[in-house]
Parts: C-alpha cells; structure tokens; sequence
C-alpha cells in the first residue's frame, strides 16, 4: 500500500501532461492558408512532444547515473551520463521546432 499514492501520483502527472499537449490551444490565422498553418500546428506540436522526450530521457538518465555511482557500477553511471546527452538533444532540437512552427505561423498572417 505503500507504493499506491506513487503510482496515483505518476497517473496523474501523466494525465496532466496527455491534457497540456493534446488540448493546447490552436493558432488562429487572421489571414494567410490553412495548409500553412497545419503545418506550423504539427511542427509546434511535434517539437513539444519532443522537448518532453527528451526531458524524460534527461531524468531518466540522472537516476541511471545517481544509482550507477551509488552502486558502483562505472557502466551504469555512464550510460545514464548518455542518456542525459541525448535528452538534451531532444530538448535542443523540440525548441528550434517549436520556434519554426511559430515562425511559419507569424510569417503566414
């Protein structure tokens, strides 16, 4: 009973984020086309689902090198440093996709 309010806890938080990225707000063109700005949308919504990978990837990483060093597993503790590296990676690139999704949307109005 112990790990219960965990697992409510990560249900949740998993919940939250579902509802965050797949009831965000669409762009509203004042004038321009609307095959343009499905574009931008995906774009934008591809690159936050991608920032939120690569986050997971960077945390999971972490707690990879945390019990790595913790149990003095030098391998472990590397891979998660590697993990970490592809993270941010992701977070890198869902950035410049979320700023190219809204540039398209700005350059079509």
């Amino acid at each position: 009973m112990k790990a219960l309010p965990w697992i409510l806890a990560g249900v949740g938080a998993g919940l939250a984020v579902s509802y965050a990225v797949w009831n965000r707000r669409r762009a509203q063109a004042e004038t321009g086309w609307d095959s343009v700005e499905n574009a931008a949308d995906r774009t934008f919504g591809w690159g936050s689902k991608t920032r939120l990978s690569g986050l997971g990837a960077k945390v999971g990483g972490k707690i990879k090198e945390g019990i790595g060093r913790v149990s003095a597993d030098p391998e472990l503790a590397d891979e998660g440093v590697g993990d970490q590296a592809v993270g941010a990676s992701k977070q890198a690139v869902g950035t410049v996709a979320q700023a190219a999704g809204e540039t398209i949307h700005d350059l079509n109005r």
